[in-house]
């Protein structure tokens, strides 16, 4: 299933390696192996370990472009609750969540935002090793300060795969609290380890 995967975006690699394109940046999101891949000139550059949309939050399949970035964003949907010190009571809470007297809610962190769908992005994120996103794509920190350095509005996404066939499940990927990118870390990036989209 791998080789065949490979193939897929070999042959998309070429498709779209013509000479007019060949410098253009592209972005293929696979779902059934949980990575993503960054074509540069018609060359795969990284490639990166993602978690997706877990059941019933799926990352939608098809062609899209990225449309939004912001470095530092915050979920409008999700989030966490917090105690008076600092600890998180709820990782998995909305805006209606009910909030305890000296608790408070926290717009869950999605640093490097890349939008290419109505609230769905590429975005630094806990890896738990399987798909476990409201929809978006996350990925390790420092993979995540790459292709938002490297990508642009307008930059074709092409999302291929699903969820039901994974090919394999990898470790958890904890957030790196440093980028070796040359982007200094967010300062909601201590937020990151209950990010959810």
């Amino acid at each position: 299933m791998n080789t065949f995967i490979n193939y897929v975006v070999a042959l998309l690699t070429l498709l779209w390696g013509s000479a007019g394109m060949a410098a253009e940046t592209r972005v293929i999101i696979n779902l059934s192996d949980q990575s993503v891949s960054l074509i540069e000139g018609g060359r795969i550059i990284p490639v990166s370990p993602i978690a997706s949309g877990k059941p019933g939050w799926s990352t939608p399949a098809g062609n899209f472009s990225i449309y939004n970035k912001d470095i530092d964003h915050l979920s409008r949907s999700f989030g966490l609750i917090v105690d008076a010190y600092g600890r998180v009571v709820n990782p998995n809470a909305t805006p209606n969540t009910y909030v305890s007297r000296g608790d408070h809610y926290q717009p869950a962190p999605m640093p490097y935002f890349m939008e290419f769908s109505p609230a769905i992005g590429m975005h630094a994120g806990y890896l738990p090793g399987y798909p476990a996103s409201h929809g978006c794509v996350r990925m390790p920190r420092d993979s995540a300060a790459l292709f938002f350095q490297r990508v642009r509005i307008g930059t074709p996404v092409t999302v291929v795969g699903t969820t039901h066939n994974l090919t394999r499940v990898r470790k958890a990927l904890p957030i790196s609290p440093t980028v070796s990118y040359g982007l200094g870390p967010s300062p909601r990036s201590t937020l990151a380890q209950g990010a959810r989209r």
